[in-house]
């Protein structure tokens, strides 16, 4: 009677559709660099070319063609034609009519004007516009700064789900072996049918992590092509290799901060802009002085028989100098000179406002790393000891000596210390990176 319990179990399993059989991977492509990444993001992504055509309109505003040191010229040119009837009277009494009487006139002439001395207001406003192109230089590597953050946060998660992946593969593998030794075993009577059934359900639940692995990897790849600005479909593999920068320290990385962070120099910026506004805006209380001069010719004619003249023509040149001073503008310079004023004060408040911010991102990410690295070394004890238990676990199970629930336990463990170990990695490694961006060095360290 037993035997034929085992064949019928043996029949309803052989039965059963192929556990664990998923999806196999499309093709995986090359690997992606890091250094690829990079050159990808720097030339292609849409938020560097964005701030990029920035910088350049705030050149374009600091040259000299958008400072008003340049004179101005303008040529002017006219003519009108008009007819009139005319009726006259002579000294002797005679009366004289003229009619459908023509009468034309051109004009043109060529005009310049030049501001000698404005109350140095174009002066300040082409090195506040000087300014801004600096800063703008600024804005674009803040810019890439975030961007590449954000990039290599989503390239160690592409390197990770790999990782992952690639565990999870090997977990399901070990399942599937279980799972033939426990049919095998079901068949000679060694053990229930019921262990077979928990090795099935273990390949099923292996089966699954793995395909939502798989699935998260290819939408995080996506996500990885799109700062790249490419194909969303291109396939590739990413470098899972991590190396850390030997030694770093809290004293090194506090000074740096102060000369390189982005955030410090933008705010030193806007200092300097404000105060070039702030003078600019006094420029109101001086005088202005201006050279202005043209070269005009004009042509009168007409068919008029009482006109002394039935044509006349003129050209010439004529010059001069002004000077205007607005005595008072109804309290508009007062005005802007006060307001101008209060925003230099702001900036100053917001630049120490500003360093405060920066040291504590400083502290904050310092610890951060060193928490990060800490939990590495951690993990990868942790994982050591995980995985001498499962080689022990499996001599032993292979032996009989402990059930399949038992070695089960000890392989979800070492696979739960593998993923973790894995996450600590890239943790510690973009923590280095955020330290390294708040200290302003993020650009020259070789990733």
């Amino acid at each position: 009677m037993k035997h034929c319990c085992a064949i019928l179990l043996c029949c309803a399993f052989s039965l059963m559709p192929v556990l664990g059989q998923e999806p196999a991977l499309e093709n995986e492509g090359p690997i992606l660099s890091k250094e690829e990444a990079i050159a990808y993001t720097l030339e292609n992504n849409l938020g560097i070319q964005v701030s990029e055509n920035l910088r350049e309109i705030d050149q374009n505003n600091a040259d000299i063609l958008n400072s008003g040191f340049l004179p101005t010229v303008t040529g002017l040119a006219g003519g009108s034609i008009d007819r009139q009837n005319t009726e006259g009277q002579l000294a002797n009494g005679d009366t004289r009519t003229a009619e459908n009487v023509e009468t034309r006139r051109y004009n043109a002439s060529l005009n310049m004007n030049y501001v000698l001395f404005d109350g140095l207001g174009r002066y300040y406003n082409y090195k506040a516009f000087q300014e801004l192109s600096d800063q703008s230089e600024l804005e674009v590597r803040q810019t890439i700064e975030t961007t590449l953050l954000q990039l290599f946060s989503v390239y160690y998660e592409v390197a990770r789900l790999e990782e992952n992946t690639s565990n999870l593969q090997e977990a399901l593998n070990i399942s599937r072996n279980r799972l033939e030794r426990a049919r095998f075993q079901f068949e000679y009577g060694q053990n229930t049918g019921l262990d077979v059934l928990n090795a099935e359900v273990d390949v099923n639940t292996d089966s699954v992590n793995l395909l939502n692995a798989r699935q998260l990897l290819r939408n995080t790849k996506r996500d990885l092509n799109l700062i790249l600005n490419r194909d969303l479909s291109e396939t590739f593999r990413a470098d899972t290799t991590v190396t850390f920068l030997p030694a770093l320290r809290m004293d090194d990385i506090m000074a740096e901060a102060k000369t390189n962070n982005v955030r410090m120099l933008l705010a030193e910026k806007n200092i300097l802009i404000s105060e070039y506004d702030m003078k600019a805006a006094r420029s109101g209380y001086l005088p202005t002085i201006g050279l202005s001069g043209s070269y005009g010719w004009n042509e009168f004619s007409n068919n008029n028989p009482l006109a002394f003249l039935l044509q006349n023509t003129t050209t010439g040149l004529n010059g001069g100098i002004n000077l205007t001073w607005n005595l008072f503008d109804g309290g508009r310079t007062i005005t802007n000179t006060k307001n101008a004023k209060i925003n230099f004060e702001n900036q100053e408040l917001f630049k120490k406002q500003t360093e405060l911010e920066v040291e504590r991102d400083i502290q904050n990410s310092w610890g951060n790393y060193q928490n990060a690295l800490f939990v590495l070394d951690v993990q990868k004890k942790n994982l050591q000891t995980n995985q001498d238990n499962f080689n022990r676990s499996r001599e032993r199970y292979q032996l009989g000596q402990i059930s399949s629930i038992e070695f089960r336990q000890a392989q979800l463990n070492l696979l739960v210390a593998v993923l973790a170990q894995s996450q600590a990695k890239y943790n510690a490694k973009l923590a280095e990176l955020q330290l390294l961006q708040v200290s302003g060095e993020l650009l020259n360290v070789e990733f």
